[in-house]
């Protein structure tokens, strides 16, 4: 599948809601370009059900995420270590891995995000 653009971009920010990230999912050429930025050590930021999309990519095992809770057991069935707290950094892989909860976690997910793409 052909994700070029992705290397125009150093990191990507997938918000959260509940029909936006449902919708992605199943749009392949999202999921791939989603995956493209691990695949090539860039950070990704995801917030609130926009972790879903990251489910779909196969990115998250082995990951240390949240996310709104009603994904932790899609999350944990996909190989991910959920835990429950405003913001998780994550560089336990390809790349730096940024999650909040949501809405109420933004100025800590802005904060964190901002931080690894200032990298």
């Amino acid at each position: 599948m052909d994700v070029s653009g992705h290397e125009e971009f150093d990191g990507l920010v997938l918000p959260g809601g509940v029909a936006n990230p449902d919708y992605l999912r199943t749009v392949p050429e999202a999921v791939a370009f989603a995956k493209a930025f691990f695949d090539a050590g860039k950070p990704v930021a995801a917030i609130c059900h926009a972790p879903w999309t990251l489910i779909e990519a196969d990115v998250v095992s082995g990951r240390t995420v949240t996310s709104w809770p009603s994904l932790q057991t899609d999350l944990r069935n996909a190989g991910a270590t959920w835990v429950d707290r405003e913001v998780v950094t994550c560089e336990g892989g390809p790349n730096v891995l940024v999650t909040s909860r949501k809405p109420d976690d933004l100025k800590a997910f802005g904060q964190a995000a901002v931080e690894i793409f200032k990298r």
